[in-house]
């Protein structure tokens, strides 16, 4: 049971997290929030010691730190900021993390060459019949961030503390 947590809980949430934002713009806090809370609670039963959740705790709020402070400069959304931070609790203040917020950024950095692509072909994509949600198409909403996020987590994952422990 504690194995398929492991396995379904983050994926699902940080897939949940990339799908709102590319469908709406936004992402819910509640998301953030049992993110966090399922780490919480997974963690000690994986084994982890309070010493070492309390790393992961920290880089979490580490990660919420900075985020915050790019919040501020109006650099990056708040939904993103929270998800990255509650994202980065599971992966602990460690090389993971490192190699996680490095891949959010590369990804982050296509997925904005993209967006832009889209925004500078505007005409040509709305008279395809393309499903392309009309919120890419507006310069004034940003990115949808966290659709990088969610790939970075989903391709980072598999060399977490927590799935390393599932799988042994």
């Amino acid at each position: 049971m504690l194995d398929a947590a492991i396995f379904v809980v983050f994926p699902l949430l940080m897939a949940v997290a990339a799908f709102s934002d590319m469908f709406s713009m936004t992402i819910p806090n509640r998301v953030s929030i049992i993110l966090f809370a399922a780490f919480l609670v997974i963690a000690p039963f994986a084994g982890l010691g309070l010493a070492q959740i309390g790393w992961h705790v920290a880089a979490g709020f580490i990660v919420l730190v900075v985020c915050f402070a790019l919040f501020a400069l109006n650099v990056m959304g708040g939904g993103d900021a929270k998800i990255l931070a509650a994202s980065a609790v599971w992966f602990g203040f460690n090389p993971d993390l490192l190699a996680y917020v490095v891949t959010v950024g590369i990804y982050g950095g296509f997925l904005t060459l993209f967006v832009l692509v889209l925004r500078a072909n505007q005409q040509t994509l709305l008279a395809l019949p393309l499903p392309i949600p009309l919120h890419f198409f507006n310069s004034k909403k940003g990115v949808p961030y966290a659709i990088a996020i969610g790939l970075a987590a989903l391709t980072c994952y598999p060399d977490s503390v927590l799935m390393r422990i599932a799988l042994n």
